[in-house]
């Protein structure tokens, strides 16, 4: 009996440490993959809830997450090679490509919405009823992000150009604080910064870039070397973001309970119809609807078009010397592949 006790022992511990050492086998075939984005903005909370759901390991990737305060420093770093893959503003994308050579894989989100001019609550009724009363006042705004881009936009529906006002160049966090403060009556500003002004220092809301008539895209990015290395890593990073978001599409309530805690994290503290507002103003793009954005059979494609207009305005501002040609930074191959792998384009559609 004593002998039958000791091999069931053993039979239980043998069992046991095959579970470790498959255990520790599976977590060595995890791929690690660096990935860059800003804290406490939209278009980041899928790889915040990929993780906390644990879909990066079901496509065999395990993320490092390098976090920058902005789309510029976030660019630089890819000459260290400090992060493979990641998301961005449109505009940083852009100048990531021609100084970098990173490559805009996919789309985000719409966020035309979302970037905007705001005005103190003490001078908004009076540029509401006369919007060229903005001639000769300061704004101050990040210079070549999203959110410059959507105040040039709308300038120009006022009929201003950036000639006609004085554009003051500040961080975000800066911005929040010179326009709570009353030094700063008008601001060029992204959400969820804006929904920050609005509930604390009461500010309103002038024009967005899509009423300017800007598209602001969101863009998945690359760095050039690491996605012409590792295209399988590339598209399982695009099909655990594409997964997310139609987890959170689904999911509302739990979608709003994880914002709330990524958004912290961030040090970013907004109303829960703020964080509505998020996702009934931010449209975003499956797996089909990415490839119908990148489809170039026709000509160039619509996503082209878009980045193009972003750097004309980026040429405008003098941050480029030239137009680069959209077809040498967005490339619709990672996506695709994504398509033609039936596993993948599997778990990307899941959530829905």
């Amino acid at each position: 009996m004593q002998g039958l006790r000791k091999l069931v022992k053993r039979g239980v511990w043998a069992v046991a440490l095959a579970g470790v050492v498959s255990m520790q086998a599976g977590a060595a075939e995890l791929t690690p993959i660096k990935v860059s984005y800003q804290p406490a903005v939209y278009w980041a909370l899928p790889f915040y809830v990929a993780s906390e759901k644990g879909w990066w390991a079901e496509v065999g990737l395990k993320p490092e997450f390098s976090i920058f305060p902005a789309g510029v420093p976030q660019m630089a770093a890819s000459a260290s090679k400090s992060w493979d893959v990641g998301a961005t503003g449109s505009v940083p994308a852009v100048l990531g490509f021609v100084r970098f050579g990173v490559k805009t894989i996919g789309l985000s989100n719409d966020e035309s919405q979302a970037n905007l001019l705001l005005v103190s609550q003490s001078k908004f009724d009076q540029v509401k009823a006369n919007p060229a009363s903005l001639k000769g006042q300061t704004i101050v705004l990040t210079s070549n992000s999203t959110g410059d881009y959507a105040v040039q936009a709308c300038l120009k529906k006022f009929g201003l150009s950036k000639a006609d006002v004085t554009l003051k160049n500040m961080g975000q966090a800066e911005i929040i604080s010179a326009v709570s403060s009353n030094n700063a009556d008008y601001a060029g500003v992204w959400a969820p910064n804006s929904y920050t002004l609005e509930e604390k220092a009461n500010a309103k809301v002038l024009c967005t870039g899509k009423d300017g008539g800007a598209v602001v895209p969101g863009a998945l990015i690359a760095r050039g070397d690491y996605a012409k290395d590792n295209p399988e890593n590339v598209a399982k990073f695009l099909a655990v973001y594409l997964r997310t978001q139609n987890w959170l599409k689904s999911n509302p309530t739990e979608a709003v309970a994880l914002m709330k805690k990524f958004y912290q994290q961030g040090g970013v503290t907004i109303s829960e119809s703020a964080m509505q507002k998020e996702f009934s103003t931010r449209p975003v793009f499956d797996l089909q609807q990415q490839l119908a954005a990148m489809d170039r059979a026709k000509g160039a494609s619509q996503m082209d078009g878009w980045f193009t207009q972003i750097a004309t305005f980026m040429q405008g501002s003098g941050a480029l010397a030239k137009v680069p040609a959209a077809k040498d930074f967005i490339d619709s191959s990672y996506m695709a592949k994504v398509q033609a792998d039936p596993k993948l384009s599997a778990f990307a559609a899941q959530g829905k």
